[in-house]
């Protein structure tokens, strides 16, 4: 067993001044490592990485059907955005078709991120509602399974139904009995798994369209309406966001707390998990784009790629005072 590696390095100047640790791992098309960095039997909580696996049984179970679901509202099951009108918009809508409104929740209020929301809150002189909380998309689809399971209304409860359907569906697709759990940012249970677990889970959603059951027809589904709808599952400007945009299809990629994200690579039949061990968002989306360019999925001159590898850093005066950048071997 190891320890972190370093995965990302700051410097100023010409002194290296800060460095990022974490771990890193590429599973190919049967779930064995390919490449990994650091311990890929790290046991860590995947948090908001761990979405689609939380909405397999919104599909597996008929809800998804039964209540027309767009896809959309499959992509908002998925996402952390940031809030926008055109996130809650959608969350707002979906309740109404529910029959049901903002005290339905269990995520609780959230101050959206996106700068425009924010300030219309503040000159309105209104609080922000659940349905501003960056994973009320995922507890949309938490609704949707509970009404169509007619399921008791504390959905969030480890004991509920559907938090039973969505342990039992993670430990199936990555391919190992989860430890335990955490409580989330938005209160529901976040199960534990290795670094390895988790991208073996990634490489199966990759290859889902090469199977016909009825859970590959979910993967494929959800995998697919968060290429087609990249704007939902973060937002303008972030880097779930616009990594996906700058594959063109050719990933599927979502970014979690404290410095975890995913990607599943359909065109390739791989899946990628990592983790940054102090938590940190910036290294994580650096380490992502390099891993990306590196499986050759993001061309390293396209500016997105450009923007989170070897990106500049600058003073509030503009000076270039160092720059950020994969540490060797990771590219």
């Amino acid at each position: 067993m190891t320890g972190p590696v370093d995965l990302i390095e700051l410097w100023r100047g010409d002194l290296l001044e800060s460095v990022h640790r974490g771990h890193a791992v590429i599973c190919g098309a049967d779930g064995s490592i390919e490449a990994a960095w650091g311990d890929p039997q790290a046991v860590v909580y995947p948090r908001s990485s761990s979405k689609m696996l939380q909405a397999l049984p919104l599909i597996e179970s008929g809800a998804a059907d039964a209540f027309g679901l767009r896809t959309d509202q499959l992509a908002l099951s998925c996402a952390s955005h940031i809030g926008a009108a055109y996130h809650t918009d959608r969350v707002q809508h979906w309740l109404g078709d529910l029959g049901l409104s903002d005290a339905d929740f269990r995520c609780g209020p959230q101050e959206p991120s996106d700068r425009d929301a924010r300030d219309r809150l503040v000159k309105a002189g209104f609080s922000p509602c659940q349905y501003h909380n960056n994973c009320s998309g995922k507890h949309s689809g938490f609704l949707t399974l509970t009404k169509h399971l007619k399921a008791g209304p504390e959905y969030v409860d480890p004991s509920h139904p559907i938090q039973i359907a969505i342990k039992d569906v993670f430990e199936e697709v990555t391919g190992e009995a989860s430890p335990g759990f955490g409580i989330d940012g938005c209160s529901a249970p976040n199960f534990a798994t290795t670094l390895h677990g988790m991208a073996r889970a990634m490489a199966n959603f990759a290859t889902a369209a090469q199977r016909s059951d009825l859970r590959a027809k979910a993967q494929v589904r959800l995998m697919e309406a968060m290429m087609a709808h990249p704007e939902l599952i973060s937002g303008e400007g972030k880097a779930c966001t616009e990594l996906m945009r700058a594959t063109s299809g050719k990933a599927a990629i979502k970014g979690g707390a404290e410095g975890y994200y995913v990607a599943m690579l359909p065109t390739i039949g791989k899946g990628v998990a990592l983790k940054i061990a102090d938590g940190a968002g910036r290294a994580s989306e650096a380490v992502m784009a390099a891993l990306l360019v590196r499986l050759g999925v993001l061309a390293p001159d396209h500016p997105t790629a450009k923007r989170f590898l070897n990106a500049p850093i600058t003073n509030w005066r503009g000076t270039v005072t160092g720059y950020m950048r994969p540490a060797a071997g990771l590219i």
